[in-house]
């Protein structure tokens, strides 16, 4: 998981409310074993039509957006299922943040997990970086030491749990987050009885 200071990049609006885990990727793509692949089923019922052709209209079939790494939407965004696959696609497509309103409480934390920047802002500030975002030649720039989302003519300040914060300042995944406690661990392996089973 790499670590997250300042994300700069292209928005690309996707003003929907209540955006779940299905249609982020529906269930037919979660056969993968490996976390990674998933980008180009993202959205997939949206995207594309029942011949699997691409829908033109569709934000992210755009050639304006291919290069977008932060995406703008709704309220309740990644509500339904808990699959972490949807963050994982999400993640694979490019994208190194989302902006919404409000996220629902297992997404966010499965977006926390691999490193992927959920930020909650106002509905009236949403609304206006979606307005800025539906012009392909936005830059937006998050700074998470700040706590700060700015474009032009537009800067908010987001919370984010502190602990939160230092974990994807720091790169912490669960595994990296366990391996911080190396030495009490190796102290206790060294000093467990002899006559229980083994850990390894």
């Amino acid at each position: 998981m790499e670590p997250i200071s300042v994300i700069t990049g292209q928005m690309a609006p996707l003003p929907r409310a209540n955006v779940d885990t299905d249609a982020i990727i529906p269930k037919q793509y979660l056969k993968r074993v490996e976390r990674s692949g998933f980008g180009p089923f993202l959205f997939y019922e949206w995207a594309y039509d029942q011949e699997g052709e691409p829908i033109p209209g569709f934000i992210l079939n755009q050639p304006a957006y291919a290069a977008a790494e932060v995406l703008v939407s709704g309220p309740n965004f990644g509500s339904g299922s808990s699959r972490e696959h949807a963050p994982w696609s999400i993640e694979d497509r490019g994208f190194q943040a989302i902006i919404a309103p409000s996220f629902a409480d297992i997404f966010y934390n499965n977006c926390i997990n691999i490193g992927l920047l959920p930020i909650t802002l106002t509905d009236e500030q949403v609304a206006t970086l979606t307005d800025i975002a539906n012009d392909p030649d936005n830059v937006v720039t998050i700074d998470l030491e700040k706590q700060t989302v700015t474009t032009v003519g537009f800067e908010a300040h987001f919370d984010i749990d502190a602990f939160v914060k230092h974990r994807l300042s720091k790169g912490l995944d669960n595994i990296a987050l366990t391996l911080t406690h190396g030495e009490a661990i190796d102290t206790y392996e060294e000093t467990r009885p002899g006559f229980k089973p083994a850990l390894s």
